[in-house]
């Protein structure tokens, strides 16, 4: 069975990763490279929380996803042969004087939050819900692995190879190109994030509706710091701070629907480090050493669309908003078992 995937990034390599080991053909494209916009920017907060409406079902697959990630990459590392930036640090929401203590966890006073992260000595703070399994993983050195063991077991990874069209219905698939002209294979999925709904996607003559994707930009900052001198992840409304295993620490965020304006805000990245700044003063110093942004993949319900279009051999996997990371291993397992039992 030979499988095209339009979207490398960590949903589409993942998922490639997994069609691969059940012995399918795998062909993966990308309209630019292999994990190079939103997996490449995210934070890498893994915090199912409530970030579904329970009604969805994705709650559930969240918190899935979460439990069986240190599995995921511990497999991946062994597969690679390279190192993965993983911890299960947990986090502190802050609750704020006046504010109502929400979500699930361990409530701590000021004091004992400031245990955990000594940083933390911003006015106003009356204590925090104490998230312990909460974790980060570096997205970047996921990528990496990615990239190697999909190489190793023979996916072909074509870059620069942008999809503009899909034809599915009937036993063979073809997929158009800019570059490569019309490829045939026995199934496709649509996996190109924030560009997906940009892909037209036909049974045998008529167009197939396709949900909208979006972009939603998000910045970040980023410090350097001594390794460990921010233990668990730090929250607060839209404000978070985490921090790598090298030090780096990361803080977000902002969510504007500007289409795909790629410049980095001025005033935007302001905002940030002073939000960053007043929930931990003793560790947020002076100015960023980095900024970027990225734009996250959202459809109009804010969760993703993972289904066969009906009728197809092909596959919708996209709109994972801000948990696209965090979602990479159970979306893989669901797809790759669906498309390798048809």
């Amino acid at each position: 069975m030979r499988v095209i995937i339009a979207g490398a990034g960590i949903i589409g390599a993942s998922a490639a990763w997994r069609l691969s080991q059940g012995g399918a053909e795998v062909w993966l494209l990308d309209a630019g490279r292999l994990g190079g916009e939103a997996s490449a920017a995210g934070a890498g907060m893994l915090a199912p929380g409530a970030e579904f409406p329970a009604e969805s079902g994705w709650g559930e697959m969240a918190m899935l996803s979460h439990a069986g990630y240190g599995e995921f990459v511990r497999e991946l590392c062994v597969e690679s042969g390279l190192g993965i930036d993983y911890r299960v640090c947990g986090a502190l929401d802050i609750v704020m004087e006046g504010e109502e203590v929400l979500g699930k966890g361990e409530a701590l006073t000021a004091a004992e939050a400031a245990v955990l992260a000594p940083g933390l000595r911003g006015s106003g703070i009356a204590g925090a819900v104490h998230c312990a399994k909460d974790a980060v993983v570096d997205p970047v050195d996921v990528m990496r692995s990615l990239r190697r063991v999909c190489t190793a077991r023979g996916v072909r990874v074509m870059e620069q190879c942008r999809v503009l069209s899909i034809r599915g219905r009937g036993a063979v698939v073809h997929v158009a190109t800019e570059a490569n002209g019309v490829l045939e294979a026995d199934a496709a999925v649509v996996a190109s994030g924030a560009w997906s709904s940009q892909i037209a996607v036909h049974g045998e003559e008529e167009a197939l509706p396709v949900p909208e994707a979006f972009p939603v930009r998000g910045h970040l900052v980023g410090y350097r710091h001594e390794p460990g001198s921010l233990g668990p992840i730090v929250r607060h409304g839209h404000t978070y701070l985490l921090q790598r295993g090298s030090g780096r620490t990361i803080a977000g965020t902002s969510q504007e629907e500007v289409g795909f304006e790629r410049k980095v805000d001025a005033a935007t990245v302001e905002d940030i480090h002073k939000r960053a700044a007043a929930l931990l003063p003793g560790l947020i110093g002076g100015r960023p050493e980095e900024s970027w942004m990225g734009f996250r993949p959202a459809t109009r319900s804010y969760t993703p669309e993972l289904r066969r279009l009906e009728g197809t051999r092909v596959w919708l996997a996209y709109g994972h908003f801000r948990n696209g990371i965090l979602l990479a291993p159970v979306t893989a397992a669901r797809l790759s078992g669906e498309i390798l039992a048809s």
